[in-house]
Order: structure tokens, then sequence, then C-alpha cells
């Protein structure tokens, strides 16, 4: 058969370890067969950053900002040890960190869901994807420790010199502990932006919850941005889109999602989009099952897998050893980036050549073929474990017949 023929290339990250590995896999299997594709390629893996100064990856970012779409595999965000193993010349930070800054992204994870996986709330019968804020926070913060007899105070300069103070605490009777964190009102409206646009793009209400009522001025900021951005911007286009905005407190909005069968965004702020994200993942049964896109708000997307590099498998493949790694999230990664550039580029059999390639990883799964991690969690009553290579195959045969 003709392959799908593609007008715009996708910028591709490729990446590090078991991932890597599966990347090559996956494209010579599930998309080289089927799709005359073209990708603008950068190699992030860890040696590659280090020899390039990391500059490789701010150039995969500009890139993405160029084509609007990219694809990328997990890589090393390297701690001491990995510069030891690795002879790096420093300490290279976050690829993720520094495409989200360049991009200034959002950050949107939603289950994958299969039959013979039931998430441990089954009243979620349809996807909760969380938009979590990475910017400031506690991930920026200033911290020190406080000796007993201190008197820590908030100072704020400002453009001509003028001082303005109030007490944080007066530690009189007992040393601690005090933080500081910030936020800038550009990124909370770019994050606002990236949140409607997206709740558009997936025709998913939207939900945003803070605890204005405790932080009246902090996360009051928050509620208010994203109220004007919304009356302003973009009430009119969810009328249109039969899709509804919702703001709660933070609290009421996790009784609420407890109680609810899922199918909306919840937006978070950084550190309650770090944790419930990883709640959401862990709920629904796996963080192999989870996609993961950075949406900025001038309408790029960058598409990934959000777990990490798989590195206990990594070093049995180096041994020969076989592994059973799930390449389901770099799967969707894939699945994803081809059906925005589809959806982009006015190409429908791209568009419905990644649905069919997100089905046929289903349907392997429901039919009783998956890999290890899966057949743990699996109630199917006739199941079968696979290792790495079999599940593409077996993923790849089903794609075939449907294509």
């Amino acid at each position: 058969m003709a392959k799908i023929q593609m007008t715009t290339p996708l910028v591709e990250m490729d990446g590090d370890e078991m991932t890597r590995v599966i990347w090559k896999m996956l494209k010579d299997k599930l998309i080289l067969p089927f799709v005359d594709l073209k990708t603008e390629y950068y190699d992030l893996g860890l040696e590659k950053r280090n020899e390039t100064d990391d500059r490789i990856t701010v150039e995969s970012a500009e890139a993405a900002k160029k084509y609007g779409v990219a694809v990328k595999c997990a890589t090393i965000t390297p701690n001491a040890a990995r510069v030891e193993e690795y002879n790096l010349k420093e300490m290279w930070k976050s690829p993720n960190g520094t495409i989200r800054a360049i991009l200034d992204g959002t950050v949107f994870r939603a289950p994958i869901l299969v039959k013979g996986i039931t998430p441990y709330l089954p009243t979620w019968t349809k996807p909760i994807c969380i938009a979590r804020h990475a910017y400031g926070d506690v991930y920026k913060n200033t911290e020190m420790t406080v000796e007993k007899g201190s008197k820590a105070e908030l100072c704020v300069t400002d453009k001509d010199g003028n001082e303005k103070r109030q007490t944080i605490f007066d530690f009189e009777k007992s040393g601690g502990i005090i933080q500081g964190i910030h936020n800038l009102e550009s990124s909370i409206a770019s994050f606002a932006r990236a949140c409607f646009n997206y709740a558009l793009d997936q025709k998913l209400d939207l939900w945003f919850a803070t605890k204005d009522t405790i932080s009246k001025t902090y996360d009051h900021t928050f509620k208010d941005i994203f109220a004007e951005i919304f009356e302003n911007e973009y009430k009119e286009k969810f009328e249109q889109a039969g899709i509804t905005y919702f703001y709660t407190l933070i609290d009421d909005a996790v009784a609420r999602v407890i109680r609810s069968s899922g199918g909306y965004i919840w937006a978070c702020k950084n550190y309650d989009g770090d944790v419930m994200s990883d709640m959401i993942a862990t709920a629904f049964g796996s963080l192999a099952m989870m996609t993961s896109v950075l949406v900025s708000p001038d309408g790029n997307f960058e598409y990934e897998a959000a777990h990490g590099t798989v590195q206990r498998h990594f070093y049995k493949y180096l041994k020969g050893e076989e592994t059973s790694t799930n390449s389901v999230a770099t799967i969707f990664a894939w699945s994803g980036a081809l059906r925005k550039r589809g959806e982009l580029d006015g190409i429908g059999e791209l568009v419905d050549f990644a649905a069919k390639l997100e089905k046929a990883t289903i349907d392997t799964i429901e039919s009783g073929i998956m890999t290890g991690d899966l057949y743990l969690l699996s109630s199917l009553p006739e199941k079968q474990k696979v290792n790495t290579e079999e599940f593409l195959d077996a993923v790849h045969d089903r794609l075939a017949e449907i294509v």
C-alpha cells in the first residue's frame, strides 16, 4: 500500500536508555511501514547533550516553536551518580524543564483506559486530565532556618528604591524556618490560556482550584486572572463548544474529583499538579499508561511519555537479558503528535492513522497480550505476558489489518 504522505515535519527528540531502544523499535514497526515520516531530528541523549553543552536541547525547543508539533522520548535528568557514570562536564538541567520554559508551556496528563485494568475508584469511567502550572511556587523558592530571637520580614523594594515591609513572624520563643515563593502574572496568564485552549481542543470541561479563602493575595491572583481571561476571551467560545469552566476551592475540588466519573481537565497550581498527577496515574493503574502533552499558549504542542527512561530494564537489555517494558505511553506520544500534525496540515489520513494506532494498541492489551507490568494489574481471565519487542510486533499485526 502507498504510505501516508506528510507535508510538514515533526520535531523528533530522541532520548535515553530503554526508552531510546523502544523509540527505534516503535518507529521501525509501527510508523515507518505506514507513514512517509518527515521529522527534524534532535538527539537529546545525555551524551549528545554533554557534547553540545546542552545547546541541542535549546535548539530542539526552538524547532518545536517553528514547526508547532514535537514528539519527545524520555530523557535522563542527571544527578551526581549520572555525572560520574557518563563523565559529564556538569550536572545538566532537566530537558523537560528547559523545553517547558522556552515554549512557556503547560503539561497535560491523562490516563489511557483499557478493559481488565480497573481504577482503584471504579466510578472513574472516563479519564481525568491533569493540567499542571509548571512555574514558580516551592520549585523556585528561597528557604532559611531562623534562630530563636529573630524576626522575619517580607521586604519588597520598588523601582524607585522605596521599601515595603511586612512581618512574617517573630521567632521570640523558638527558632524555626521560613520560605519565600513567587509567581508571575504573565506566567499565570499563559497557564490560563493554555488550559482554556486545550479544553476547547479536547472539547472537555475545565476545572480550576486554589485556596483563595486563605491565601487572599497569592492564590486569589490565580483565581482573578483565570476569571478575567475567561470572561474576556473564552466564555463565548466555551458556550459554542458546549463545555464549561468551573472554579472551586482545592479541598472541594478533591472531594468532587473522588465522587466524579471523570471526563474533564483539572487545572492545578504547580505543587498541587505535581502531587495530583501522580495520584491520578496510580489510581488509574500505571504511569506507563498516561498521555502527556506540553501545550504553549500560542499553540505549540510537544508530546512525550510521562515516565522515565526505565534504567533497570536498560541494564538488563545491555546484558542480553529479556525485558518486558511497557511502550504504550511512547506509542501514544507518537500517535498524539501525528494526529496534531495531521489536524494542522489538513491531512485526514494521518489523523485516521493515529486513531488506528491507538486502537491497535488498546485492542492488543484487551485481547490479553501485554507486558509484565500490566500482566500483574489485569483482571482478564486469559492473559499472556510478552517481552518488549513481542508486544510491539503484536500491535503491528493488528495495525496492519486495519490500516
